[in-house]
C-alpha cells in the first residue's frame, strides 16, 4: 500500500493499487474497463491506463513535462507510442518512485481534467 512507505527506505515495487489510489484520490476520476486495461477517466477522458500485466502504467501527459521526466527517470520511464506519435508515458512500475508516479498522474489529470474542475482543485 502507498501508505506503508518510507521515504528514506529502498524503493518497493509499485502495484495497480497505488495507481489507483493516485488516480482516484483526483477529482471527477472514475475507474472503468478499457478492454482489458483499467482506465482512470475524468470527465470521460483517459489520462491514465494499466495494462493487464499490472507491471506498467501508461500516463498521458503532455510533451514537455513528458520529455522532462524521460530526461529525470530513465530507468523506469520510457515512450508510449501510439503509431508515428508519442502519446505518453509508459511507467515499470517496478522501478518507479512513487512521488514521480504521482506526480506524473496528476498532470495527466490536469491535462483532460475540466478547466473549471482544475481551477477548484488548484483554490482547495
Amino acid at each position: 500500500m502507498a501508505g506503508s512507505r518510507l521515504a528514506s527506505g529502498p524503493v518497493m515495487p509499485m502495484n495497480l493499487d497505488d495507481v489507483r489510489a493516485i488516480a482516484t484520490g483526483l477529482p471527477g476520476v472514475t475507474e472503468q474497463p478499457h478492454f482489458d486495461y483499467v482506465s482512470f477517466r475524468v470527465n470521460g477522458r483517459i489520462f491514465a491506463t494499466v495494462p493487464p500485466d499490472g507491471l506498467h502504467v501508461h500516463v498521458f501527459v503532455p510533451e514537455e513535462p513528458r520529455e522532462q521526466a524521460l530526461a529525470l527517470y530513465p530507468e523506469f520511464v520510457a515512450r508510449l507510442p501510439w503509431g508515428a506519435r508519442v502519446v505518453g508515458l509508459r511507467v515499470a512500475l517496478s522501478h518507479a518512485e512513487l512521488p514521480v508516479v504521482a506526480g506524473l498522474v496528476r498532470q495527466a489529470w490536469r491535462h483532460k481534467a475540466p478547466r473549471r474542475l482544475v481551477a477548484a482543485w488548484d483554490a482547495s
